[in-house]
């Protein structure tokens, strides 16, 4: 019997944007409850929270001040509690963030450790003594600019933050702080939860010897400089350490004990993010799943998706990864992928079939099911404190975490009787939830629809997959297992393309979940963000793909 999470649909929920409850423009537990309605109408198999564990918030819940309380602002115990009873009801699992590479610097613990070298949590964070010029131990920056260490006059050290300065790293090489990790995630399994996402799941470990990091030679040839001086370079020392290996077999042994549980690991690492990703997924006793940045970008190349899938099975056979095009942490690929189509709702439909029948797991980011493209906001609107910094160049995060527009009519379409913590603006307002559950031709209605015929079709959830060698802009591959065979193909152009069909069986027909496609003999014609799919019996004869360039 398949394991559940293999293969599965994963609904990402950004608390604070999915629905208000209580009227203060900020999204919470007793909100998601009264749509579960909607996730469970997809046909999604498990929601993804994001934080709601206590914190000031300073990064939106990703800097914990109690990793055993929920914050107030999103509810209480009782009200996860009863999340989490009604998804179960409805045949959905929840798994949410465990973000434990870093706390706040509200925690206690960190309250505590900052106070001398000698309490009983001085190790449990990463403590540095200054140069002898007072300057910082090494050249690591943080991910939101600036040097990663922060001075503690107290201590007289430096304290290393990849992220804000109110966001101090933990010290994984210190057991206690793993046992207690440990006992963060019991807490939560024991209330039923079905698993996690871990949050920079490479960023646990640092380097000992607190080595510089060297130059990054994989600089983006298309900017003349880089707008943020994280991305010069190869983070080489101060994240990506094997010792994490052995922390996270210590995570899967855990979740062994608690059968039918997963883990879904974001690596974040531009130079070897794949490997890693392999790595942390193979020989059955690490994580489940992992997934990386490489479809969160700007390339849309058929050579590029199949490289990175390609390199994942090759260096990690037995390993599985999870596939996503859009999160809160990226602008959505409709706004991203915009200049490869003709319009944003061929686009966002092809991109549904073409992440829905990779191998692997999906991730769909609250909103992708609207098709609703980037917000665009005024300085002063934003948030993010990654934006803030680096405005104009980097708008940061907000644009895509802005709230769902539930009904029709104005802003706030029915997120909130208040103030919206992030405004609705007109160009997400007309994509609106009610609006696309009466017209059976919407994005919401082809999501609908796909997720559904998906799970008609096994070999799209553990079928091999191989890739033909076709000519850009089209990305060609067959998913085949003993369930039969299925070969996908897609134009990644607004312009149309013609692909030859070898092998085809005489009146094979298209599925009709294709789009913009015409099958005429054995020659296939994709228009504008085109895409076919073939259902063959597993013992029919391989399909051959090839175009006018092979």
């Amino acid at each position: 019997m398949r394991e559940w999470w293999r293969g599965a649909v994963i609904y990402q929920v950004y608390p604070r944007s999915f629905q208000d409850s209580n009227g203060d423009g900020i999204g919470d537990l007793a909100g998601i409850m009264q749509r579960l309605d909607h996730i469970a109408s997809l046909g999604v198999d498990c929601i993804w929270l994001s934080p709601i564990t206590q914190s000031p918030q300073a990064d939106m819940g990703y800097d914990v001040s109690d990793y055993t309380e929920v914050d107030r602002i999103f509810g209480s115990l009782n009200d996860f509690d009863s999340l989490i009873a009604q998804a179960h009801a409805r045949g959905i699992k929840v798994i949410m963030d465990q973000v434990i590479s870093h706390s706040s610097d509200q925690h206690p613990w960190f309250q505590e450790s900052r106070l001398s070298r000698t309490n009983r949590r001085a190790d449990w964070y990463v403590w540095a003594d200054p140069l002898p010029d007072g300057s910082p131990p090494n050249n690591w920056p943080a991910v939101f600019g600036g040097r990663a260490w922060e001075w503690n006059p107290t201590r007289g050290q430096y304290y290393l933050h990849n992220f804000l300065a109110s966001q101090p790293d933990m010290n994984f090489h210190n057991v206690e702080v793993q046992d207690q990790m440990l006992d963060i995630m019991r807490f939560w399994l024991e209330r039923g939860i079905d698993g996690f996402r871990l949050d920079t799941v490479n960023y646990y470990f640092h380097d000992k010897k607190l080595r510089n990091n060297p130059p990054n030679r994989k600089r983006d040839e298309h900017l003349p400089y880089a707008v943020n001086p994280y991305d010069m370079q190869e983070h080489k020392f101060s994240k990506s350490q094997p010792e994490n290996v052995d922390f996270l077999k210590r995570v899967r042994a855990l979740l062994d004990k608690f059968p039918g549980t997963t883990t879904v690991g974001e690596v974040g690492d531009s130079h070897k993010s794949v490997p890693l990703m392999a790595e942390y997924t193979s020989g059955g006793d690490k994580l489940h799943m992992c997934y990386s940045f490489d479809f969160l970008g700007h390339e849309f190349t058929a050579a590029h998706f199949r490289s990175r899938i390609e390199q994942f099975f090759k260096a990690g056979p037995d390993g599985w990864p999870c596939w996503s095009f859009s999160n809160h942490d990226v602008p959505r690929h409709i706004t991203r992928w915009a200049p490869h189509s003709l319009n944003a709702a061929d686009l966002g439909r092809q991109a549904a079939a073409l992440v829905l029948s990779l191998k692997g797991s999906v991730c769909l980011y609250q909103g992708e099911e609207l098709g609703l493209p980037e917000t665009d906001l005024r300085f002063d609107e934003l948030t993010d404190p990654r934006g803030i910094r680096f405005w104009p160049e980097d708008k940061g995060r907000d644009g895509c975490r802005t709230p769902i527009p539930w009904d029709q009519g104005e802003a706030p379409n029915g997120f909130t009787t208040g103030t919206p913590w992030l405004p609705v603006k007109p160009a997400q307002s007309a994509l609106n939830v009610a609006s696309q559950n009466a017209d059976p031709d919407s994005t919401l209605a082809f999501y609908r629809r796909i997720l559904a015929w998906r799970r008609t079709h096994d070999v799209l959830y553990d079928g091999d997959i191989e890739f033909f060698r076709v000519a850009e802009p089209v990305l060609a591959f067959r998913r085949f297992s003993s369930a039969g065979t299925m070969t996908c193909v897609f134009n990644l152009s607004a312009e149309s393309q013609t692909v030859a069909l070898t092998g085809l069986p005489d009146n094979a027909p298209l599925d009709p979940m294709s789009q913009n496609a015409t099958l005429t003999r054995k020659t296939l014609n994709l228009g504008a963000n085109g895409f076919a799919f073939l259902a063959l019996p597993a013992d029919a004869p391989v399909i051959r793909v090839k175009n006018s360039a092979r």
